[in-house]
């Protein structure tokens, strides 16, 4: 029996699970949970990444405790994040959240040394203020003297895991999501990052995941009692781990990890870089296998967390089972948003953006807990809609049935009104698949698995799937149609301060 450790780090919280593979079925438990609350100083909103290592330990502790020996060790986290080590790898700074206010407004800088379309070409990722490139293009624009003592950069799960075993590498599928990293020859893009005035010696040395990194460090092991362990580096990328724990039963089915992002896409055979994809900004990101993710990356939901922390600021907690049963019980298709607008971009009162959002496109605007439940969900299940259109336009291939992966899977409206919106089955869970994703590549690291499709018939045989067939009725066609006439407009949170 082989007995794995996933870390999966969240933006809302992370995971340590333990994970048993008897030849047969995986069992996937998890012994600690922890909140991921980031911290803003002097204006900058920053991670608590040393408050995440004290948490990955503690659940390394925890898993030691519950399984005796432990093979291996592999962490996986949300995309584009990074923190720079100085020249003894010592970390310079708390990374930067993604949703800090100095990314957005740098976007433009960078198309302006980089132009928009040289810029998908070279890395075929989607043009989003949230990319790596972007906070690096900020730091040098800004002078920022971090970047001049700063020896290696490395990604969220790339510093755990050199923390956990002092190997400074990044793996493949992470890197990707940087937009430094040139999709044609799989190397990073220095010469980008020169242009923007980011030193070119950052980037560390790329490895596939699956790749063995070396044992945990002596201290480590020592303070965890995982004196065997190995740290593996798997798709450290937590989608691309949740795409590998997604069990697709046909090729060219497509998948949702729906989480804090809905993410939404399917898997090809090499980067699909051309005018469709750029006009719809698809992105590409690296994949098990040799594989890549044509996606693209939909605020999930996110938006409803935000709107569950405004109303406990003016005392009313509502649990997030309650508003979808809330939501379930609202009048249908009153209001629709578009996730993606800018609007909803940053932290804040969420409620009242959508209602404002409502007002400016001319609907009937959401007030009560109950309604704005409804609207998110409803768009959300809209904005699936659309981006499998685009995906479809973009590849010629129409997907047959959806996978649904990931914590949004056990919400049974978002999954319903999926399939509802999109007209084609859903298939929900796991909803753990990321933490089974990187579970599975260790295991074909330890040479207990042949494949990523070995490791699917795996995961199918291990965690039952629940299937949503769609409901076709005129009331959903006409909310498509309206969905459509919203999205079309002028982004209502262009200019707006946030």
């Amino acid at each position: 029996m082989a007995t794995m450790v996933a870390v999966d780090l969240g933006a809302q919280s992370g995971r340590v699970a333990v994970g048993r593979f008897d030849g047969r079925r995986l069992a996937v438990d998890e012994v600690h949970r922890f909140p991921n609350v980031p911290v803003r100083t002097h204006g900058r909103l920053q991670w608590d990444v040393l408050r995440l290592y004290a948490d990955v330990l503690d659940g390394l502790r925890a898993a030691g405790r519950a399984s005796g020996r432990v093979d291996s060790v592999g962490v996986d986290s949300w995309a584009v994040d990074f923190g720079l080590l100085d020249s003894r790898g010592r970390l310079v700074q708390n990374p930067v959240h993604y949703r800090d206010s100095r990314r957005a407004s740098a976007f433009d800088g960078v198309l302006s040394h980089i132009p928009a379309r040289e810029l998908y070409e070279r890395t075929g990722i989607q043009l989003l203020p949230i990319n790596t490139i972007v906070e690096l293009a900020a730091m040098a624009e800004e002078r920022d003297p971090a970047l001049t003592v700063a020896e290696r950069l490395l990604l969220i799960p790339d510093l755990m895991h050199f923390w956990l075993g002092g190997s400074q590498a990044t793996e493949f599928t992470n890197a990707t999501t940087t937009q430094c990293l040139d999709a044609a020859d799989r190397s990073w893009a220095t010469d980008l990052l020169e242009r923007l005035g980011v030193p070119a010696r950052l980037p560390a040395e790329l490895v596939a995941p699956g790749t063995v990194l070396g044992p945990l460090a002596t201290d480590v092991a020592e303070d965890t009692g995982l004196r065997d362990a190995r740290v593996i580096a798997p798709a450290t990328h937590d989608t691309a781990s949740a795409v590998v724990g997604a069990p697709l039963r046909q090729a060219g089915a497509a998948y949702i990890s729906a989480g804090t992002w809905s993410l939404v896409g399917l898997e090809v055979d090499r980067p699909v870089i051309d005018d469709r994809t750029f006009a719809a900004n698809l992105t590409n990101e690296g994949g098990v296998g040799g594989r890549y993710r044509l996606l693209r990356n939909v605020t999930g939901l996110w938006l409803l967390h935000e709107c569950r922390r405004a109303w406990a600021a003016q005392g009313r907690d509502h649990g997030f089972d309650e508003l979808v049963a809330l939501a379930a019980d609202a009048p249908a298709h009153r209001s629709l948003i578009d996730p993606d607008d800018p609007l909803f971009a940053a932290p804040g009162d969420m409620p009242l953006r959508i209602r404002d959002y409502c007002e400016r496109t001319g609907q009937e605007s959401p007030v009560e807990p109950a309604a704005v439940a409804r609207c998110i969900l409803e768009s959300l299940a809209l904005k699936h809609r659309q981006t499998l259109e685009l995906l479809r336009e973009a590849t010629g291939h129409a997907p047959s049935e959806v996978h649904v992966v990931g914590g949004g899977s056990r919400n049974e409206l978002l999954c319903q009104w999926t399939a509802d919106a999109t007209g084609i089955p859903a298939l929900a869970g796991p909803a753990e698949a990321t933490e089974v994703g990187n579970l599975v590549v260790q295991a074909i690291a330890l040479g207990e698995l042949s494949s990523v499709q070995e490791g699917r018939e795996l995961v199918e045989a291990s965690f039952p799937l629940r299937v949503h067939e769609p409901h076709e009725t005129s009331e959903w066609q006409d909310a498509r149609e309206r969905f459509a006439a919203i999205v079309a407009r002028p982004e209502v949170g262009e200019g707006i301060e946030a």
